[in-house]
């Protein structure tokens, strides 16, 4: 097939995206692909320029505002209508939050009637928005920490919710903008800051434990992996600067808790309507009890990110994983068409 990979886009995780778009090419190359690298930015990448994004590394920081506030990915249809890329057979979306996961450029890929790989506007829109997918996981009778949505007091939050409790943007992805507060004071500074994360803030009890993730490919789980971040939580840097987490693949836990887990990752899949693929996040308290902490519809994809590894404890490559989820989108096109 030709593949189109769409990376970079203008949100806060563009660097997680160039990483993931960058290493997606190479998979789909050697799984035998024609494979062409599309920024959403910047229009479509030559040989140099993938090589310098596969040598980079995701910084420490995310990208600032005022370096987000220069990038426009405004011609992302006009780019899709791209002479060279008319004979494109599946878009595979490398892209993570913002525009790319929210449903805003599903909804144009769909006007532009190609075929591209994931969840489509609405499972990526019900995924992206944290406080929506707690509401349908509740409704979904799948356990997820109880929380309240700002704005509201510091003591209206220990009230309800006890310390430490976390503070988290309703639209964050790659544990950005996300606070645990310990006591009053931490409360009150994260509430302060929250005031600039222009996105709905969530207030979300504090469950102590292990956290686990579960990858969905097609309508099948792969084997559970447990994270165990040098930090407090699974935050920014421990997700992408080295040696700050270790991941564990298949994770060391009880056939029935692993059961437990696969088979609420392939619900919350289905009650978010996503759909290819997906991970699924989780707690599981000292009591033994998992609670769901989010899902995520476009997952990072380097060959060492959380689903890869999933992918990789199943057996399957991480080109294979690429070619996988390339054809779920091909095949769905083929069916339409018919």
């Amino acid at each position: 097939m030709r593949i189109a990979v769409l990376l970079g886009g203008t949100s806060d995780e563009r660097d997680v995206s160039l990483a993931s778009g960058a290493q997606v090419v190479v998979a789909l190359r050697e799984a035998g692909h024609d494979v062409v690298a599309v920024d959403t930015v910047r229009g479509i990448l030559g040989r140099d320029e993938e090589t310098r994004l596969l040598a980079g590394a995701v910084r420490l920081d995310p990208p600032g505002s005022a370096e987000l506030a220069s990038l426009d990915e405004g011609h992302t249809v006009a780019l899709v209508r791209e002479p060279t890329l008319a004979d494109v057979d599946v878009f595979f979306l490398a892209l993570h939050g913002g525009s790319g996961e929210d449903g805003t450029i599903q909804a144009l890929l769909d006007v532009s009637g190609v075929a591209y790989t994931g969840s489509d506007r609405l499972g990526c829109s019900l995924a992206m928005d944290k406080e929506v997918t707690k509401r349908l996981l509740r409704d979904a009778n799948v356990p997820t920490p109880d929380w309240l949505t700002g704005p509201v007091t510091a003591e209206q939050v220990e009230a309800a919710l006890g310390l430490p409790v976390i503070v988290k943007a309703s639209g964050g992805g790659s544990s950005l903008r996300l606070v645990l507060a310990h006591d009053r004071r931490e409360l009150d500074d994260a509430i302060a800051q929250s005031a600039t994360w222009d996105d709905v803030v969530l207030f979300e009890r504090y469950h102590a434990g292990r956290e686990f993730t579960v990858g969905v490919v097609g309508d099948e789980t792969l084997p559970v992996g447990e994270i165990v971040p040098k930090h407090e939580i699974f935050d920014y840097a421990c997700k992408y600067q080295p040696g700050l987490a270790s991941e564990i693949f298949p994770a060391e836990i009880p056939d029935a808790l692993s059961e437990r887990l696969r088979a609420l990752a392939l619900h919350v899949h289905r009650a978010l309507r996503l759909r290819d693929y997906s991970r699924v996040d989780f707690i599981v308290d000292d009591a033994g009890r998992p609670w769901c902490l989010e899902a995520n519809a476009l997952p990072g994809m380097t060959a060492n990110s959380l689903l890869p590894k999933g992918a990789r404890a199943a057996g399957i490559s991480f080109p294979e994983l690429c070619d996988r989820i390339a054809r779920l989108a091909s095949e769905r096109r083929a069916a339409h068409s018919t």
